[in-house]
């Protein structure tokens, strides 16, 4: 048997539900969706997590696809699908809550007693952490941009994660991420090897999702959970990111696509006034890989517009 939240679920069974964190201003209960499916077989238990952003869609997709064609009388573990972790975010179609506005992914562990985002971390880290082997966390840019994929591996947990951020699929490795409170910090604190993998972005499209789905099956071949050997390439390039602001506000014309490389100096990008003069270019700060460029036209001063990756190295599996 294998028990998460509310749901008991026997081997070779699928179950799904809701793992209360609170109750709306009009009585609705709002909590964390989870499907799972628990196989007929011993293994490891994988947590697939999307929509922790809810303007970022296909990963949450990604999720139902893979938890809904996984055949419990073959699986070799379990697989706690997490299609939308934010759903008031989700609601409000934005990256933020609705209801508190506050960033989930910048929050965890969160706080028991806080508003309800730092009460859905809180529940994330008390109810999922203890009861999982390994954490996906599935990204895209979001409707303000779009990101190249890339698995990201936290600075410091390569022994833990390294595995699961190759088995991901993508050439590129973020290694770093120096921002904290994301999901996978008190997985991986918890000594459980956890990665972000990021794809798309700027809008739905089914090429992100099957981008998500095929980096989920083969993680599960790396971990011995389906049948068949996880592909890996015969090199992956490491980097870490870097974030360009606007100076100015204005209308943003991007140059450069993610994934691209760049040199030192090359124009990127550049914001114009409503009469089309030139209010600020953005140049590329070293040589490296474009990693995530703005698709939101509307730029405020301080406003992201380009993440730049500077290569570190390389990876041979």
């Amino acid at each position: 048997m294998y028990s998460i939240g509310p749901l008991t679920v026997a081997p070779g069974e699928r179950a799904q539900g809701l793992i209360p964190v609170g109750t709306s201003s009009y009585g609705v209960e709002l909590g964390i969706p989870v499907i799972v499916v628990n196989g007929a077989q011993d293994g490891p238990v994988l947590c697939v997590d999307a929509g922790v952003h809810g303007d970022e869609y296909d990963g949450q997709e990604a999720i139902r696809r893979v938890l809904a064609e996984t055949d419990p009388a073959t699986l070799r573990g379990t697989v706690v699908g997490i299609p939308c972790m934010n759903t008031p975010a989700f609601e409000a179609a934005a990256r933020t809550s609705g209801l508190d506005h506050l960033n989930l992914n910048r929050i965890f562990p969160g706080d028991a007693d806080g508003s309800y985002s730092l009460r859905l971390a809180a529940t994330f880290v008390e109810q999922v952490v203890p009861v999982i082997d390994a954490l996906v966390d599935l990204h895209t840019g979001g409707t303000f941009g779009e990101i190249a994929p890339l698995a990201i591996l936290q600075g410091g947990y390569e022994d833990l994660a390294t595995d699961l951020a190759l088995a991901a699929g993508h050439e590129l490795v973020w290694k770093g991420g120096k921002w904290g409170g994301t999901v996978r910090h008190p997985t991986l604190a918890a000594g459980k090897p956890a990665i972000t993998i990021e794809a798309g972005g700027g809008t739905y499209r089914e090429a992100n999702v099957e981008l998500h789905i095929a980096s989920i099956r083969n993680i599960m071949r790396q971990l011995g959970m389906i049948d068949g050997e996880a592909k890996l390439r015969d090199s992956y390039t490491t980097v870490s990111g870097t974030f360009a602001r606007s100076a100015a506000g204005g209308f943003f014309l991007g140059h450069a696509e993610p994934g691209e490389n760049c040199k030192e100096g090359d124009l990127i990008a550049h914001i114009v006034d409503h009469y089309g003069n030139t209010l600020e270019e953005v140049r590329a700060p070293q040589d490296g890989v474009v990693l995530w460029v703005r698709r939101i036209r509307t730029v405020r001063p301080g406003d992201e517009v380009v993440i730049f990756g500077e290569v570190q190295g390389e990876i041979q599996p």
